[in-house]
């Protein structure tokens, strides 16, 4: 065999091997461009009449004529699942403490204060010896927690008559004598209850007075809570129509412990808000109404006036039975120059002594009540919703003596 047909041979191989190639490309390609056709298009099996269709695949159906396609059929309605409304959720009421009880709180509470009153005290019953500088040493105490100059010095002056001037020889007996002293300086013949008598079909009537910043709102809803705890039915009336979040602040206090509200927006007249208040009270026949003012400077002559016209307004339907000014504890005799002025306007029947804890001084007790006359009926001491008392005369020495 010669080179030019070996040569031939091998070109011939070639060709083929290449035509091979190629047809075998093409079939490869047609079946590529089929399968992705296929995919687009969708499986559609055809089923025979009478077989079932295998697992997985799609039945068909056929058209029926005069039938709407298949995609625009109606559907049967599908019931949605009834769901009941929520129901409303009922406030819980809370449950005040009782008036007993919270008295014994806050005596414990004053006797762990410490407070210049207390201190003093326990300064001169733990003395070996009492000399001329330990009495004006115990004076001075005394003034300073506002106890005043002329009480201070009449109850130093029984005391040495009765302690022996060179020491306290029966410290039980000295712990006696200055407890009966204190309580004759408290008073405790004034009456101190709070008159809620009333005509029939006729609420009593609280009214609550002061200057800014005394918490008179705050005493309010205590005082609520203190006669339901007593089984009063309350309603409340925010006459304080200058302090815009008072109305709901007094709301608030109320929701807690059932009682009702009537507020305006603010700027309202607040002797309206009072007048409406009664007439709800009388309407609903509740037992008290406590009736919140604005804080008013004592020395604003125009303001003072319009706390007049209010308890006027409110006296055409009912008779105040109470008007209570709610002092301070720390401001000492400021607050009773506070006390001269409003008892001149709305001739003030009870104190409330609020924030009477240990930074207070416990004798503005004695101060304002020999200032107006008019008896401490409610201390306040503490921030608790509790935390307001009957006051009571023995109670509230004790607690200053630590006892």
């Amino acid at each position: 065999m010669n080179a030019d047909l070996v040569i031939w041979i091998i070109l011939g191989v070639l060709i083929a091997a290449a035509v091979a190639a190629t047809a075998i490309a093409l079939v490869q390609r047609r079946r590529a461009l089929t399968s992705r056709r296929a995919e687009e298009i969708g499986p559609s099996p055809e089923v025979e009449p009478g077989t079932t269709p295998s697992a997985g695949a799609e039945p068909t159906t056929e058209p029926t004529p005069g039938a709407e396609p298949a995609g625009e059929q109606a559907q049967a309605p599908v019931e949605e699942p009834t769901v009941a409304p929520p129901a409303e959720a009922t406030p819980t009421l809370e449950t005040p403490e009782a008036p007993a009880s919270r008295l014994a709180r806050l005596r414990r509470r004053l006797a762990n204060s410490n407070n210049a009153l207390a201190r003093g005290l326990a300064q001169l019953l733990s003395a070996d010896h009492i000399d001329d500088d330990t009495w004006d040493d115990f004076e001075t105490t005394l003034i300073t927690s506002d106890l005043g100059v002329g009480p201070s010095t009449e109850l130093v002056e029984k005391l040495r008559s009765e302690l022996a001037i060179d020491g306290v020889a029966d410290p039980a007996k000295a712990r006696q004598v200055l407890h009966r002293e204190l309580v004759g300086l408290v008073n405790p013949d004034m009456d101190r209850s709070l008159h809620l008598a009333h005509e029939e079909g006729k609420p009593a009537v609280v009214l609550m007075v002061g200057v800014n910043g005394t918490g008179k709102t705050t005493t309010c809803g205590k005082l609520a809570r203190m006669l339901v705890a007593e089984d009063h039915t309350v309603l409340l009336g925010a006459a304080d129509t200058f302090r815009a979040a008072a109305g709901e602040q007094l709301e608030t206090w109320g929701e807690r412990v059932g009682v009702r509200t009537i507020r305006k927006e603010a700027g309202s007249d607040p002797a309206s808000v009072g007048y409406e208040a009664v007439q709800a009270g009388i309407d609903e026949g509740v037992d008290v109404v406590i009736v919140d003012t604005a804080g008013r400077l004592h020395n604003k002559a125009g303001l003072m006036d319009e706390l007049g016209k209010v308890k006027r307004v409110i006296e055409k339907l009912a008779p105040v039975s109470e008007v209570l000014l709610v002092l301070d504890a720390t401001t000492g005799q400021n607050g009773l120059t506070q006390a001269r002025v409003f008892g001149d306007v709305v001739d003030v029947t009870g104190i409330v002594l609020s924030k009477l804890d240990g930074s207070a001084k416990g004798g503005i007790v004695v101060q304002v009540q020999k200032e107006l006359g008019v008896p401490v009926k409610l201390i306040g001491l503490g921030e608790g919703p509790d935390d307001l008392a009957p006051f009571e005369a023995d109670g509230f020495v004790r607690g200053l003596m630590g006892e």
